[in-house]
């Protein structure tokens, strides 16, 4: 080709690529309220993402700075939720995909509660941890076979201390912690031997107390039995004495908190009461982190999803802020995963974009009684990792009579999905 004829060709193609393969950004959330507690904003904020990770978080963010830019003037970004309980396997007919009821809530990272064993957790990862689009972590149960089967979670002969803390450290952030649930027993059996499992793996231990039984108060679970970062779940359970006889919250319960148990909200359908719930919190007892106990029977139920049980204690009187808190940075700090929760620059960039819908909302508890509410939570957009997992009403995506060529035909625009990321970071 001769020099002139090949400069200009040259010249002629630079000018043909969009202007976005010289972007700093990949995307860009233009003009809404941004709430990250654990950095301390709650304010108007764009939030800029490169290379799947929160590139910055500021007032005014050029929209020229960026290859796709979406409006989200009068919606919530928050860090992506995190739900420490639910179910996606082992749990008799009930478990789902992990993808199913999750990132169409806002939840980026799910931790599974205790569904799998020491022995199953290697299957349990290969089939579902490796192939879910969430962020999928684990607490390990402390009977070897998990929750296979009700009748094996009370062999305390399958609760290997040992095998579980070595599964856990082969593992590590992946495995979370350890979890005992449904006990029947009388003895402190599986309490003992998930403490014992989560001190040699240095792991937090998750208690659902299954059977209350006077041979082992749930006061001393949470006053002695239970380390500072262990974690009672089902705190405003009907078997919870979480009021005395003057509908007062035990003295106990603030005891328990102070030397460092926290406690969960797992709902589930059969976990969470109003008339627990809405003087327990009125009173400051507020569960310190918020979490569905997702599984197929509560999906159906008073439970539904993330954005319901938040918008329930949303009505109970905690502000806004305070309950994304207890959904992100607070659940993050929990599993010991402070790498999430949170939009600081160069943490991964799982977002949920969520509207306050104002209006009359009723809510059910898992007694069907009914709450009535003025404010309901609804998911938007749900980012992980920087790429749209979920959308409501198609805000990443431009209209069809605007867009030309559509990607099949060759047009190099990004929709946003994981399988089409920006000509400038492929």
């Amino acid at each position: 080709m001769i020099p002139v004829m090949r400069d200009c060709f040259l010249l002629l193609l630079l000018a043909m690529l969009p202007a976005a393969a010289a972007s700093q950004y990949d995307l860009l959330l233009k003009g809404g309220h941004v709430i990250d507690p654990r950095n301390g904003i709650n304010a108007r904020r764009d939030v800029a993402i490169a290379g799947g990770k929160i590139a910055a978080v500021a007032a005014g963010i050029p929209a020229g700075s960026a290859y796709k830019v979406v409006d989200v003037t009068g919606m919530i970004v928050a860090p992506g939720l995190i739900d420490i309980h639910a179910h996606f396997w082992g749990y008799p007919g009930a478990w789902l995909h992990p993808d199913s009821l999750t990132l169409r809530s806002g939840v980026t990272t799910a931790v599974d509660a205790g569904g799998a064993g020491w022995r199953e957790f290697p299957r349990f990862k290969e089939t579902l941890i490796d192939r879910s689009r969430v962020r999928l972590l684990a607490f390990l149960n402390i009977v070897g076979s998990g929750m296979s089967v009700r009748q094996k979670e009370q062999d305390a002969g399958d609760m290997d201390p040992k095998a579980a803390a070595a599964m856990i450290r082969k593992y590590p952030g992946l495995i979370v912690g350890v979890k005992t649930a449904h006990y029947d027993g009388p003895e402190w059996t599986a309490v003992e031997r998930s403490v014992e499992a989560g001190t040699l793996a240095r792991v937090p231990v998750m208690v659902d107390f299954g059977t209350f039984r006077a041979e082992r108060p749930f006061e001393e679970l949470v006053t002695a039995k239970l380390r500072p970062g262990d974690i009672y779940t089902h705190t405003y359970l009907n078997s919870v004495p979480l009021l005395d006889d003057q509908n007062r919250v035990r003295r106990f319960l603030f005891e328990a908190r102070a030397r460092g148990v926290l406690f969960d909200v797992g709902h589930g359908q059969g976990s969470f009461l109003f008339r627990l719930a809405v003087p327990g919190i009125r009173q400051g007892f507020i569960a310190d982190t918020i979490s569905t106990d997702l599984h197929l029977g509560s999906m159906n139920a008073g439970m539904k999803d993330m954005c319901t049980v938040m918008s329930k204690i949303l009505n109970m009187g905690v502000p806004l802020e305070d309950v994304i808190r207890r959904s992100t940075w607070n659940a993050a700090r929990a599993i010991q995963r402070q790498d999430l929760g949170h939009l600081s620059p160069g943490a991964p960039a799982d977002i949920a974009v969520l509207r306050v819908e104002q209006g009359r909302f009723g809510f059910v508890d898992v007694y069907k009684t009914r709450m009535e509410g003025d404010r309901r939570l609804a998911c938007e957009l749900t980012l992980r990792d920087g790429r749209v997992v979920w959308e409501l009403n198609g805000i990443s995506r431009e209209a069809w009579d605007k867009l030309g060529n559509y990607p099949s035909q060759g047009n190099p625009r990004w929709d946003g999905t994981a399988e089409d990321p920006p000509p400038s970071r492929k």
